[in-house]
């Protein structure tokens, strides 16, 4: 009889889970959705969504930080996971007012954040159990990572879609990334991305060039990315050092970050 109560008392709970109608805003975000097993639930993502495979067959609702209320609320969902940096906030202030659960995602340059996304996740879609699972493999994951400083300088690159190349200062993702490696941020003495310099470049010295392989695609292979002003004299040109990356499985804070930190730290210990 207890059971049989029991269950009848979770039925609305049942019911509210199966009835999401879920859009996700941040790759981020769409991975630990699809790592807590409750990707039925989704009906669409943002354009930053690309992994897992899998989600490349939801409509998309375009770029996170380009978005429309219209074309989110095309969807019907119920609820919108939105990452942080989704933007701009009318619009979903817009979708909000149409009775759409809007649920914030946090976002922060610091490994860290990964547990507090998969809490608040977790919390939003009934998968409170699957979340503390997935809490504890990744902070597993996390510990797991070698802790020993390793003096090897690495230089970030930001390139995308024709844009000028970009050097990672600090207060970057990818500066976090670097450090969680425990490796130096070649490029010292300014915050955020800044544009390459030959002054710069040739300054900082790095051992190891970081990459996303869309960057270098862009470029027209590595041949390209050692034509970058002053790469070729430094160490990690001389010795054509780099790592090709996704980016967001390294700079997103989320699922893949502490395999994608972890083959970082690897790929700094094989380097002259």
């Amino acid at each position: 009889m207890k059971a049989v109560v029991a269950l009848i008392a979770a039925l609305p709970l049942l019911a509210g889970a199966a009835a999401q109608k879920v859009v996700t805003l941040g790759g981020d975000v769409t991975e630990i959705v699809y790592a807590l097993g409750a990707q039925s639930a989704l009906v669409a993502r943002d354009s930053t969504s690309q992994w897992p495979p899998e989600a490349l067959k939801l409509p998309d609702v375009g770029y996170l930080r380009q978005l429309n209320a219209e074309g989110i609320l095309a969807i019907r969902p119920t609820t919108v996971l939105a990452s942080v940096q989704a933007q701009p906030s009318l619009a979903l202030k817009q979708v909000e007012q149409n009775g759409v659960e809007i649920v914030t995602i946090p976002g922060s340059n610091d490994v860290a954040v990964i547990d507090e996304k998969i809490k608040i996740i977790a919390a939003a879609l009934h998968k409170d159990a699957e979340g503390e699972k997935l809490r504890l493999r990744m902070k597993q994951s996390l510990d797991g990572l070698p802790k020993t400083p390793l003096n090897k300088r690495v230089l970030f690159i930001l390139s995308h879609g024709g844009m000028t190349a970009m050097a990672a200062g600090q207060q970057t993702g990818a500066d976090a990334a670097i450090r969680a490696a425990g490796l130096q941020n070649a490029m010292q003495g300014f915050s955020r991305y800044q544009p390459l310099s030959q002054e710069g470049v040739i300054a900082s010295q790095p051992d190891l060039v970081v990459i996303s392989a869309e960057g270098v695609t862009g470029m027209g292979g590595e041949t390209g990315l050692w034509k970058l002003p002053g790469l070729a004299q430094t160490p990690a040109g001389r010795n054509k050092q780099v790592l090709l990356v996704d980016d967001m499985a390294l700079l997103g804070f989320s699922i893949r970050t502490p395999e994608a930190i972890l083959q970082l730290r690897q790929k700094a210990e094989q380097t002259p």
